[in-house]
């Protein structure tokens, strides 16, 4: 890492506004649980909307379980569950269906994040993958 950049991230303002414009610019869909049992979404960006239909501020408090329908597999959630209960990473794919029930195959990435040792959050990064 460069002298500039590590200088930029070690005050909280520099970081957060270089995480604000790396979230908000993203072509992939960024989305942010809490880290409680029900993982609860706390952020969204605007490719999100894009991606699913669903606006950010209207899921702010709901879960990612939103876009689950009938032909979303079970296995893959169950995976999913175990990697977060690990404290684990996660990627995969399944089917997802958008706010109007379109369904469609989503890619995604899920990771923690932590303050030292504590999970304080979890990230997912997602695109749709090839039509159904």
């Amino acid at each position: 890492m460069s002298a500039k950049f590590e200088k930029l991230m070690n005050g909280a303002d520099g970081a957060l506004a270089l995480l604000q414009v790396l979230a908000e610019n993203s072509f992939d869909s960024v989305l942010i649980t809490d880290a409680s049992a029900e993982g609860k979404i706390i952020y969204a960006n605007k490719s999100f909307k894009k991606l699913t239909g669903h606006d950010p501020t209207e899921i702010i408090g709901m879960t990612p379980r939103i876009l689950q329908g009938p032909g979303t597999d079970s296995t893959m959630i169950a995976r999913l569950s175990d990697a977060l209960k690990s404290g684990g990473k996660f990627e995969g794919k399944a089917i997802n269906y958008k706010k109007d029930d379109t369904p469609f195959i989503m890619y995604w990435r899920v990771l923690p994040i932590k303050v030292g040792k504590t999970i304080t959050a979890w990230v997912a990064i997602q695109r749709e993958g090839s039509v159904i």
